[in-house]
């Protein structure tokens, strides 16, 4: 009986892992044919998207302003995850990810948080990140230092 219900969940989780994949890969396809429509349709109503800009944290309607011209243009962006894990909480309401991506930045890192929500999985919260080699960050760190310091010096005052 044990072995039943081990074997029933691990069922259940996998059937969950990849309905959550499902939604990931037509999201990203989604930008990539510019489809905006199916593109937001896959998000929470107050999803969050952090870019790869320190200043890039998106609410849902900014987002929508922001990407509105590249998709009316016909040129969203380009996604592939060449590697994703997905995680799911215990009641399956929740999954969290991470995964590799082939983009126009080259290799990017994507991660994030989707909720079921009337049943259907949305992205509620995603991260964009540049992948760097870390034989190469002390190179980048000059290339956005001064950038960054001014940035910091801003941010600060606002604490």
């Amino acid at each position: 009986m044990g072995l039943l219900l081990v074997s029933m969940t691990i069922l259940a989780q996998n059937a969950e892992k990849k309905k959550v994949n499902e939604v990931l890969d037509s999201w990203h396809l989604a930008a990539s044919n510019a489809d905006f429509d199916a593109y937001f349709g896959k998000m929470t109503k107050d999803g969050v998207f952090l870019g790869t800009d320190a200043m890039e944290n998106w609410q849902n309607t900014e987002f929508r302003a922001f990407s509105k011209p590249y998709f009316d243009q016909g040129k969203a962006w380009s996604f592939t995850a060449v590697q994703r894990n997905i995680y799911l909480d215990e009641s399956k309401n929740f999954a969290w990810f991470d995964e590799l991506l082939d983009t126009q930045m080259k290799i990017c890192r994507g991660s994030g948080v989707l909720k079921k929500v009337n049943g259907q999985w949305k992205i509620a919260h995603y991260v964009l990140s540049i992948a760097v080699p870390n034989e190469n960050v002390d190179e980048l760190i000059q290339i956005k230092e001064k950038r960054d310091n001014e940035l910091l010096k801003e941010l600060k005052k606002k604490q």
